[in-house]
């Protein structure tokens, strides 16, 4: 019984991809209390500040903010509260050694809903210079005007 598991997209780090090359990326977990989840399948989420530490083995996500649950009352936490994400070890060894190296680190990519689970995909990344990030505007250029010519082709 193969059941479909619905991913529902909550917050996207655009951010991430313009400012670093994405070597790999990891699904994690996050640990969240009852009103965080509610809130965040209304959608109520931003990673755009946030990144990632590793602190005795464990990985954490720090300045990722969930708008409190209107309905929380007492139970809401702390919007900018850090949260475990949840790895296994093998991961969480290989990602401490790789920031170890110059110029790596570990961005959030995307918050996202898994069926009921909250998934945050995160990336080891590796910094752009400058011009790294004109060569890649450039291309997206290319690439519209390129759209944008074929379609005019087989319209016409």
């Amino acid at each position: 019984m193969a059941k479909s598991e619905a991913i529902k997209l909550i917050a996207n780090n655009k951010k991430a991809r313009h400012d670093y090359f994405i070597e790999e990326a990891f699904e994690a977990g996050i640990a969240l209390h009852g009103t965080e989840v509610k809130s965040l399948r209304m959608g109520q989420c931003s990673i755009k500040e946030a990144f990632i530490s590793i602190q005795n083995g464990e990985v954490f996500i720090q300045r990722m903010h969930i708008n409190p649950y209107e309905k929380g009352n007492i139970f809401n936490k702390d919007p900018l509260r850090v949260k475990k994400l949840l790895l296994h070890k093998s991961q969480i060894a290989r990602l401490s050694g790789q920031i170890k190296e110059k110029g790596y680190t570990i961005v959030p990519l995307k918050v996202y809903l898994k069926g009921s689970l909250v998934k945050v995909e995160i990336g080891l990344a590796r910094g752009k210079k400058l011009y790294d990030k004109r060569q890649d505007i450039a291309k997206k250029d290319q690439e519209r005007e390129a759209r944008r010519d074929f379609k005019i082709r087989n319209l016409g």
